[in-house]
């Protein structure tokens, strides 16, 4: 970014949040880059004022979505739409108020949701418990890749092209107990709708239970899941003794709104068709 543009940058974020934008609020953070030139250029300098910065923010096309708080479509069901429905003393909610909603995005708590996200994330974050040297006993993060089954045939458990040279599968062997979690930053959703990823708004999906060695019989369906998602892992080299692991699922955690964290039986879970809505 040049230095002018970033002194205007910095010039009219300020103005938004502490000058003329008043019953704005800053649901979430987003990066964008800004233009060059042009007439959205034009329409962002010339509009910079703290008299104009509403109306840009209101403005069907211009910067930002309008949106409101779950709690406020909730409400607004429940008491009827327009003044009528509305109890006394009670203000509107503010026209400003903006984010980027979930459009088409099952509820919290969602299995579907849920099995979504263990279909298509690629990776995942696995927390074990250290099993060596100074850090024994202490928490142990690490990512792997992962597969829920061929393309074809999703089943919603993990499976892992592991090899015990890794620090985490070495942990696993001798403690079994994980936690795998699965952002949905992984894939185009949050992208799409310009969500930062750490935005609460862009599920995450922890799985917790044990990790086990695949018994004989399933592992060529294990080689199918790895192998049709992870082209690339057929020419590791093979002196790493790799072997497949996949987690017997006990507990599972979903967030997929701010600060609301819900727990799935895992019955519901295996049955759940991966969905988005």
């Amino acid at each position: 970014m040049s230095p002018r543009r970033w002194l205007r940058a910095c010039w009219w974020l300020p103005a938004l949040l502490c000058g003329g934008a008043a019953g704005y609020v800053v649901v979430s953070s987003v990066s964008w880059p800004l233009p060059e030139e042009g007439a959205a250029a034009d329409e962002l300098h010339s509009s910079s004022t703290e008299e104009a910065l509403p109306a840009l923010l209101e403005e069907p096309g211009g910067l930002w979505k309008r949106s409101y708080p779950a709690s406020a479509h909730r409400e607004d069901a429940a008491l009827g739409s327009g003044p009528a429905g509305r109890p006394a003393g009670r203000a509107a909610a503010p026209s400003g108020m903006f984010s980027y909603p979930r459009e088409g995005v099952g509820a919290p708590g969602s299995a579907g949701t849920a099995r979504y996200l263990a279909r298509y994330n690629t990776w995942g974050f696995v927390a074990t418990r250290a099993a060596r040297g100074k850090i024994q006993g202490m928490p142990y993060g690490n990512c792997l890749l992962l597969s829920d089954g061929p393309v074809n045939n999703s089943t919603g458990i993990p499976f892992f092209y592991v090899t015990p040279k890794d620090n985490t599968v070495a942990d696993l062997l001798k403690n079994p107990m994980a936690s795998l979690t699965l952002p949905e930053a992984d894939g185009n959703f949050c992208r799409k709708n310009l969500i930062d990823p750490e935005d609460p708004r862009c599920a995450r999906l922890t799985l917790m239970g044990q990790m086990v060695m695949v018994p004989p019989e399933e592992v060529e369906f294990a080689k199918q899941a790895m192998f049709s998602r992870h082209p690339v892992v057929r020419k590791w080299p093979r002196s790493y003794e790799w072997f497949f692991m996949k987690m017997n699922i006990e507990h599972i955690w979903l967030q997929s709104w701010y600060g609301e964290v819900s727990a799935i039986a895992v019955e519901e879970y295996l049955k759940a068709v991966p969905s988005k809505g």
